[in-house]
């Protein structure tokens, strides 16, 4: 799962997300960059991103280097998870729908996941909720 916590100038959030089978690497994270342009009509971005391997990799920095006309990365000091907005969408879902929770199968797990996803994108105010709490600001 990848998440993206967008904050507009005029106060909006959006949350976006993205499932697939195993595990993000680099070249899916290009993809999931690439749908958030798409769905953000190209408009400028300031990308708030931890040090997570993949985020760092040759292959992605290059990446970066060629989406500057729309893509800002500002990175997170090492092992700062408060800072990252995003931790605490996956702390609420974790808390949420995932909590307690024992399925037989990943696709029943992915269909909570995506239910707590469905509910935080209802809530707005919940994603303004998670810059507020990391002391960081638009």
């Amino acid at each position: 799962m990848a998440a993206a916590l967008v904050y507009a100038h005029d106060g909006g959030a959006r949350v976006l997300f993205s499932s697939r089978p195993g595990s993000y690497d680099t070249d899916s994270l290009i993809e999931f960059l690439g749908e958030l342009y798409v769905e953000l009509d190209g408009e400028k971005v300031t990308l708030i991103w931890d040090g997570l391997t993949s985020h760092r990799s040759r292959a992605m920095r290059a990446f970066l280097a060629r989406q500057r006309h729309w893509l800002v990365v500002e990175r997170l000091p090492a092992y700062a998870p408060e800072l990252n907005p995003v931790e605490l969408l996956w702390g609420n879902l974790k808390a949420g729908e995932l909590a307690n929770l024992c399925v037989d199968t990943v696709g029943e797990m992915e269909q909570a996941a995506n239910q707590g996803i469905a509910r935080m994108q209802g809530e707005s105010e919940l994603a303004l909720s998670f810059l507020r709490h990391t002391g960081l600001s638009l």
